[in-house]
């Protein structure tokens, strides 16, 4: 089971998908479905597109939410002729919490590098956001053996020159690109045999005491039905789910795995 010390995080990407009218009434079926036994169980942080933000940021204060506003990316600079990029501060001033840094699609459909994930881990950490940063192989790494050796890569390069302190705070998703969105997901020994390589590697980067902080997630095809079994495995210590969370009713089933 997860560590006591290391309270569970639900997170849903809603990618592009949407519009603020239909952000605004996902969440608030979501926070009908939920309980204040819920919140104090696990943190949840919803990711809309950044249409959405203003919209969500507002529905949560108003209603008075235990939801946490995440967002899906952002650009390593704080200004500049970045066309179409959003700044971190300006997610920090939405009272955005989380951002997810170095996804498989931002890797794969549109060239994001290790180096630029780094940048980004550490632009959403200097304005006091939480980074999930993303690691995970393709079905041809899998096949070939290389998990291990492609993810621990991909984790000391977005962790480089991050404070030990820092690495304590963060989350890190594991997330098999052949398991996103295909309906695969990796079992949960198999799950939770990359988590625990990711979090002795944590160790040897940042210290034992971060790498017993640091949470990991796994991300790929989560539902209500797998939910359950990937929690009770000891290195998983929340989920990064995509189309489940565009669903009210799924998502909450998922973040409601404990009663199952």
């Amino acid at each position: 089971m997860p560590e006591a010390s290391r309270k569970p995080l639900i997170s849903g990407n809603w990618k592009m998908h949407l519009n603020h009218f239909e952000a605004l009434q996902t969440v608030q079926k979501l926070h009908y479905k939920l309980t204040k036994a819920d919140f104090d169980a696990v943190d949840v942080s919803v990711h809309p597109p950044f249409t959405d933000l203003r919209t969500v940021q507002t529905a949560i204060e108003s209603d008075h939410m235990s939801l946490i506003l995440g967002a899906q990316s952002c650009h390593w600079e704080e200004k500049g002729a970045f066309t179409g990029e959003v700044a971190p501060g300006m997610l920090a001033k939405l009272q955005v919490r989380y951002v997810i840094v170095g996804h498989s699609e931002r890797r794969q459909l549109f060239g994001e590098t290790d180096e630029q994930v780094n940048a980004k881990v550490r632009a959403v950490l200097a304005n006091t956001m939480t980074p999930i940063m993303c690691v995970g192989e393709t079905l041809e790494e899998r096949e070939a053996g290389e998990t291990e050796g492609k993810v621990l890569s991909q984790l000391r390069a977005g962790l480089a020159r991050v404070d030990r302190a820092a690495v304590a705070k963060m989350v890190v998703a594991y997330e098999p690109i052949w398991a996103i969105g295909t309906g695969r997901t990796a079992t949960p020994a198999d799950a939770q045999a990359v988590c625990a390589a990711i979090r002795a590697e944590a160790g040897s980067i940042a210290g034992t005491e971060a790498a017993a902080a640091v949470r990991i997630q796994y991300g790929g095809s989560v539902k209500a039905i797998n939910i359950a079994e990937l929690m009770a495995e000891r290195d998983i210590d929340g989920v990064l789910v995509g189309g489940a969370s565009l669903d009210p009713d799924e998502f909450a089933a998922i973040v409601q795995y404990r009663l199952r």
